[in-house]
């Protein structure tokens, strides 16, 4: 096979398209083309409105025809988690069935070793269920919603794959997602996304698999205690949420995977004496605006058929010495309903795999410092976190509606009626925001909606919506892991968003896989 960089292609191009554009560009005869492939797709839009692809081709030819281009031969490998067995007989027990919990279990269930998944939410579709009761009705579960069950908080996101990282375990990761499921285009789309909907079946697929493995699943279960003895894990203490009824599970070794909002978890872990650390995080709001804008802007027309809605991202350093971010920028979807405690506000966004809704949504955080915390405690952000969530529910009413604002209102302080329709599930109140907003994310939004809607026309529109709080996009906490990715409690394995090591679900995925080949070297002999 022979590689081709920088191949222009049309929007709505056809396989004879791409023939010919390799064909020309090697001086070659297109019949001699035996067979190609998408690497890599990226959307050029530095002449607006004439879009246009820019891909990475694959492609074999005619026998000998490849020789002619010695300087383009490519070899594809293709990755798969795969190891050799262990005989140890030790069994570890994976809490939280997020990415990192998804992709630990799966190593470890494929290395040979006894795995216990406990998941204190339910199965996706009953998880599912859950969230339409808490976004239609009000009635919020607290252990299956938007933040716990079975594929994690991702599972009602975007499903975005996108890294900074750029590494072979990325590759593994989205071949993995293919082998269960996910759509073909994650394998070559610049930037990734399975969607809310498929993913579901991807998770459903990765969890029958595992268990395939000799893995156990316990849903509905949470883990309530760790037992510790002589500094180092012997066993865990679950519930089953459904009963109340508690039992002991003896084990080798615990994967902690909850993801960032099992702050009851984080708590007893610090009594238990593992070392916590305060980290930075942000905090903000949701942006929502009409998504035939962002395409204009960013397309130079409306819609371009064939082309899926556009999306963005921005960055702005302020003179106040923050930065503003976007930050899970959703096009065509809406703005979830995500709080996991009765009393708290805590939006998010979700698209769908098609994108087609009528509205775009990012949040738009601002970075926050542990020196902005109220004490010196190690869990003092998981605190201040809370503090504004609990007032932002105050603000919008105290039943789980999100206060609301237009940019021009909440900038200016101007009287702007939004022109858009909120996408927020129960409902918006519209309020002055701020009141729920800690004075230095209010003052640096204030600051920053009009520069970040300079870089990007129709960003931040005077009309646009504005919805609180958004506030768990990342963890306030690192629980601290040696070299072998331990706690200082022996045995206590810390992974993923949570624990403070990623922050999205490709990240997440890949501390989970090399946190299960850490356990790996240790027990080798």
């Amino acid at each position: 096979m022979i590689k081709l960089e920088q191949i222009s292609l049309p929007i709505k191009f056809t396989d004879e398209i791409v023939k010919d554009k390799i064909a020309e560009k090697l001086k070659i005869k297109a019949k001699s083309i035996k067979h190609f492939e998408i690497l890599k797709l990226s959307v050029d839009a530095r002449r607006k409105p004439n879009i246009k692809f820019i891909a990475s081709i694959g492609a074999e030819l005619e026998d000998c025809l490849e020789d002619r281009f010695e300087n383009l031969k490519f070899e594809k490998n293709v990755k798969f988690l795969e190891y050799p067995k262990t005989t140890s007989k030790k069994k570890f027990l994976v809490v939280g069935f997020g990415p990192s919990g998804m992709f630990a279990s799966l190593a470890l269930a494929r290395m040979g070793f006894d795995v216990i998944v406990a998941e204190q939410g339910k199965m996706v579709d009953e998880r599912e269920k859950d969230v339409h009761e808490f976004w239609h009705n009000r009635n919020l579960n607290p252990f299956s919603n938007v933040q716990f069950g079975e594929g994690g908080a991702g599972t009602f996101s975007d499903g975005k794959l996108n890294t900074n990282l750029n590494n072979e375990y990325c590759k593994i990761v989205t071949n993995e997602f293919l082998r269960f499921g996910a759509p073909e285009e994650i394998g070559y789309l610049a930037k990734p996304h399975i969607g809310s909907d498929r993913l579901k079946k991807v998770v459903k697929n990765m969890r029958e698999h595992i268990k395939s493995l000799g893995a156990k699943f316990m849903f509905s279960t949470k883990l309530v205690d760790v037992v510790v003895k002589n500094g180092a894990i012997c066993g865990a203490k679950l519930q089953n949420v459904l009963n109340n009824e508690t039992f002991d599970e003896c084990v080798d070794g615990i994967l902690l995977c909850v993801g960032h909002s099992a702050r009851d978890t984080f708590r007893m872990l610090f009594d238990h004496g593992a070392k916590i650390t305060q980290k930075p995080f942000a905090m903000g709001v949701r942006i929502e605006q009409k998504q035939k804008d962002i395409n204009l802007t960013q397309y130079g027309a409306e819609q371009i058929e064939g082309l899926g809605n556009a999306d963005y991202k921005l960055v702005e350093h302020l003179p106040n010495g923050r930065s503003i971010f976007t930050f899970c920028m959703c096009p065509g979807g809406e703005v979830v309903a995500s709080s996991s405690s009765d009393g708290e506000i805590v939006t998010n966004g979700m698209s769908n795999f098609a994108r087609d809704k009528e509205n775009a949504n990012s949040a738009v955080l601002v970075n926050i410092l542990p020196s902005d915390y109220e004490s010196s405690h190690p869990l003092a952000g998981i605190d201040f976190q809370s503090k504004y969530e609990k007032l932002a529910f105050e603000l919008g009413g105290g039943n789980f509606d999100a206060p609301a604002e237009s940019v021009g209102s909440f900038v200016s302080g101007k009287n702007v009626e939004p022109n858009i329709n909120a996408s927020y599930r129960p409902n918006v109140k519209f309020c002055k925001i701020q009141e729920c907003l800690p004075e230095i994310v209010s003052q640096s939004l204030k600051i920053g909606l009009p520069l970040l809607n300079k870089k990007l026309k129709n960003f931040a529109k005077d009309e646009n919506l504005l919805i609180a709080i958004e506030s768990r996009s990342s963890s306030p906490i690192t629980i601290v892991r040696d070299e072998n990715m331990m706690s200082n409690i022996k045995g206590l394995f810390p992974v993923g968003e949570g624990a403070g090591f990623a922050g999205g679900i490709m990240s997440s995925a890949q501390d989970g896989i090399k946190v299960a080949e850490a356990i790996f070297r240790m027990n080798k002999e």
